[in-house]
């Protein structure tokens, strides 16, 4: 039986509003070798078969997307290939006369995986949940204020030079989303003392320039 807690989120757009959502407590990670036993057993495969197949179809998916093709597996999903600039590479304006991305400033950034149905339906109708027990709902730290929080991400970023969000959660208490918020919130004003470089998930915090 698998077990949930409750998180806290502040949600976008609506001051000092949050609410909670429940999350999944993970146990931990099943991999390959685990999955290939338990087929194994209920199958006339051995384990060795179990392996090497997925090797094989693992290393054609790679070799079809590299082609740009997204490759559907049914009852599992579909694999779509994405793009994004090298690091340190300026996204083009798409003005007139405006420098022009070539492919050598491009790369294969990530494979974004959507669900198909007959798996979710499949895991849904085998997953029976129970709140966990001796758990309260996750709430943002607030063992420092706002002012404090700013500070011990400037004196990170001046010994590592980059801060992910990861991080300034590791170093201020709050939850990801909390803390994305407020990073979000801190670059968008000067003088806070800080900016940013990437976007999305590739998103890093950096010291504002002195003179900027």
């Amino acid at each position: 039986m698998a077990e949930y807690d409750m998180q806290e989120l502040t949600l976008p757009n609506e001051d000092g509003k949050r609410i909670l959502y429940p999350r999944m407590q993970l146990y931990g990670q099943k991999d390959l070798e685990y999955i290939a036993d338990k087929v194994s057993y209920a199958t006339s495969f051995t384990r060795g078969d179990i392996k090497g197949l997925v090797q094989a179809i693992t290393e054609e998916i790679a070799h079809s997307m590299s082609e740009g093709y997204s490759v559907k597996i049914e009852g599992l999903g579909v694999f779509t290939p994405s793009l994004g600039l090298r690091k340190d590479k300026e996204r083009e304006s798409g003005e007139e006369g405006a420098p022009r991305r070539n492919a050598a400033s491009i790369c294969l950034r990530d494979i974004n995986f959507r669900v198909d149905k007959e798996l979710l339906y499949e895991t849904a109708g085998h997953c029976t949940l129970q709140r966990a027990q001796y758990k309260k709902c996750r709430r943002s730290s607030q063992l420092f204020a706002p002012e404090e929080r700013l500070e011990r991400a400037k004196e990170f970023m001046k010994k590592n030079t980059f801060m992910s969000v990861a991080e300034y959660c590791r170093l201020t208490g709050l939850l990801k989303t909390t803390a994305a918020n407020e990073l979000k919130a801190w670059a968008a004003q000067p003088d806070s003392g800080i900016n940013y470089r990437g976007r999305g998930t590739h998103k890093l915090y950096v010291l504002r320039p002195a003179n900027a």
